[in-house]
């Protein structure tokens, strides 16, 4: 495993991470805590220390086995964790409630602490808010005194939009230190303005999505049907086959041979220089051996087409 500082913190993490929107069960599969400390442990045995969560990923029900795994192995130091807020879906419809007040927000980090079975946060990201609820003195400045009090380390955005400068430009005014956006090998746009951003305020960037919500695992072809539980199902079905076509596409002209397509893809991503973590989800201990095995690699662009070494 290889590791990198995110951004002007004082955080080394792993290139490869964790993404657990998977274990709050929208991915077409619930899991058991076992299952969860089975993927875990093999993530520390490949040199993986970064989960990133969600107070939304099942309501809590992902934080939730985090912290049942780390409880259980008195492990806490050995990761870093970061997490996320504005989104209380058990309560969404509920128009009175606005979950991106300071107040509401706070309640979300100590049921986030709660859940994570700790009593601080490595990273706590704005959750692909719109501007109107980003812009507001009241919420950073309450966050800010969280950080005083040691309840978050670090302060971070996840951008809703992958060309969302204005949050990204402003990350510096309300202290946060990394930016978490979707970037992938079928969507480039974070770097034509994005990551220069990024890149002026020293910020961390955190690659969500590096494998294109699985399409760029080479195991769908186009076609491919999704289960209602699993949130590709809710995803334009011709789009989906165009992007898997895309795919099929770039597994014959652009991944070489021995290598699998989850590997490339996730190395594709961390070629960029911008980019600190890839933070790809996983089913399965074997998927998290996978992902790991990007780290390993190493991708260098020129224009058409690209060339490899590793």
């Amino acid at each position: 495993m290889k590791y990198r500082r995110l951004g002007s913190t004082e955080l080394k993490v792993s290139v490869v991470g964790v993404g657990t929107w998977q274990f709050g069960g929208a991915w077409g599969k619930d899991f058991m805590q076992e299952e969860v400390d089975a993927i875990l442990d093999t993530a520390m045995d490949e040199g993986i220390n970064l989960l990133d969560t969600a107070e939304c990923y099942g309501h809590h029900l992902s934080e939730s086995f985090i912290g049942g795994y780390i409880s259980k192995r008195k492990s806490r130091a050995d990761w870093v964790i970061a997490t996320k807020f504005g989104h209380n879906h058990a309560d969404r419809n509920n128009s009175s409630v606005n979950y991106w007040s300071a107040g509401e927000v706070l309640k979300q980090l100590d049921a986030s602490l709660k859940a994570l079975q700790t009593d601080y946060v490595d990273l706590y990201q704005f959750h692909s808010g719109p501007d109107e609820v980003f812009d507001n003195d009241e919420l950073w400045t309450a966050l800010d005194k969280q950080v005083q009090a040691g309840k978050i380390r670090n302060l971070g955005i996840s951008i809703g939009s992958n060309d969302n400068v204005h949050q990204t430009d402003a990350a510096s005014e309300v202290h946060a230190k990394a930016i978490q956006v979707v970037y992938n090998r079928l969507d480039q746009r974070p770097e034509m303005r994005v990551f220069p951003s990024c890149r002026r305020q020293d910020l961390g960037v955190l690659a969500r999505v590096p494998l294109a919500s699985g399409y760029l695992s080479g195991k769908y072809k186009p076609g491919s049907v999704f289960p209602d539980n699993d949130v590709r199902s809710r995803h334009d079905q011709e789009q989906t086959a165009a992007k898997l076509r895309q795919v099929e596409e770039i597994g014959r002209t652009e991944v070489p041979q021995g290598v699998s397509m989850a590997e490339w893809a996730l190395a594709w991503c961390l070629q960029h220089d911008a980019v600190t973590c890839v933070i790809p989800g996983c089913k399965s201990p074997e998927q998290v051996i996978t992902n790991a095995r990007a780290a390993r690699l190493e991708l260098v662009r020129d224009d058409h087409p690209q060339a490899w070494k590793g």
